[in-house]
């Protein structure tokens, strides 16, 4: 027999054919004695994997049809007819009924957004949260979007704290030149309302310092000196 072979730690290395042998050998013994949870944690894996590949194969059928649906809904909204954009018209299918009827598919996905909007827009606030968090994107404009009109319904509810919540999400969200500064303005007031003069004046600060040449510069400064005259600051 031949001498086994060691790395320089000392450990086995399986080169040799006989150290081969006796490694399949104890893998088949273990198959034999553990045959029935080999074979059941490997048909599980199987099931796992057809139902996943089933369920791709449902949502990719569904995708055209939802797509199509939201397309001519979408009219609707831009025209601002709301509650036909929500309900669907002409035998047409609405944003609710997308929404619930595509769930999976990136058509469901947006008619959430959509009906967040109108129904923020309608005063529903609940159910405009509802469909917002329902509403998922990684896209750098539409995810802090998202959160921005969450903060504006928790703010119509009279409910700042909440609102401060999702406008620092919108906020922290990829910052741009554009659109970071506005959602900050709305964290401030927020701030204000909550009654956190202190936050507000420092997220007021923010805009000034950290976006120059933004338009919101000038209401942060007039917005920031009237509560700093406030605060005795």
């Amino acid at each position: 027999m031949s001498k086994k072979n060691t790395d320089e730690s000392g450990l086995e290395i399986i080169e040799t054919p006989e150290a081969l042998a006796g490694q399949i050998n104890k893998a088949e013994v273990f198959f034999i004695k553990n045959r029935k949870i080999v074979l059941g944690i490997a048909g599980a894996v199987v099931l796992a994997v057809v139902a996943f590949a089933g369920y791709r194969f449902y949502i990719d059928g569904q995708e055209g049809t939802a797509q199509d649906a939201l397309a001519n809904v979408v009219y609707d909204f831009e025209a601002d007819s709301l509650q036909k954009a929500l309900n669907g018209s002409g035998g047409n299918e609405g944003l609710l009924s997308i929404a619930d009827s595509y769930k999976g598919t990136d058509a469901s996905n947006l008619a959430n957004f959509y009906a967040g909007v109108a129904l923020l827009k309608q005063g529903k606030y609940d159910d405009a949260i509802s469909h917002l968090q329902s509403f998922s994107s990684s896209d750098l404009l539409v995810h802090a979007r998202a959160q921005s009109l969450i903060g504006d319904a928790y703010l119509e509810k009279n409910q700042p704290a909440e609102a401060i919540s999702f406008y620092k999400k919108a906020a922290d969200y990829e910052k741009n030149e554009y659109f970071t500064p506005v959602y900050l303005m709305k964290l401030a007031i927020a701030q204000e309302k909550a009654n956190q003069p202190a936050d507000a004046v420092s997220t007021y600060k923010r805009v000034i310092d950290e976006f120059p040449l933004s338009s919101e510069v000038v209401n942060a400064k007039k917005y920031m000196g009237v509560l700093e005259g406030q605060v005795g600051k």
